[in-house]
């Protein structure tokens, strides 16, 4: 396993930000672009999940970070429940909300297994290491 240094360097991250891109898409190609509300609403969900693992990453304590990944994952299942609004609503076609919906629900499943991860480990986080005065 390579060591992480970074945010950018967690492949929940990485794949956040494909799913954040691939929301983004749908807003350029379909008739989703034109409803400002439920638009509005997936870029926001979609963007919290990886901006989640960001700040939760960046705060170097592994109880803030779960609890910045648990806020992730739940912007994981608003998102999937916005993909059946934008389904419902014919501005996606089923192959499209199935490819997304998958990537989303893989997204929640890594964030799961990577919160098990840290709930288990003895490594507190990079600040509790630091020599108190």
């Amino acid at each position: 396993m390579a060591k992480v240094e970074r945010f950018e360097d967690l492949e929940i991250w990485q794949l956040a930000r494909e799913i954040c891109n691939k929301v983004h898409q749908i807003f350029e190609t379909t008739s989703l672009g034109d409803n400002y509300a439920l638009r509005n609403q997936m870029d926001k969900s979609s963007g919290s999940i990886m901006d989640n693992i960001s700040e939760g990453f960046e705060r170097n304590g592994n109880r803030e970070f779960i609890q910045f990944l648990s806020i992730a994952k739940a912007s994981c299942g608003e998102l999937r429940s916005q993909l059946y609004r934008v389904l419902d609503r014919n501005h996606i076609d089923k192959a499209s909300f199935e490819a997304l919906y998958e990537m989303v629900l893989l997204e929640s499943k890594k964030i799961s297994s990577f919160i098990n991860y840290l709930s288990r480990s003895e490594y507190k986080g990079s600040k509790f290491n630091k020599q108190q005065p």
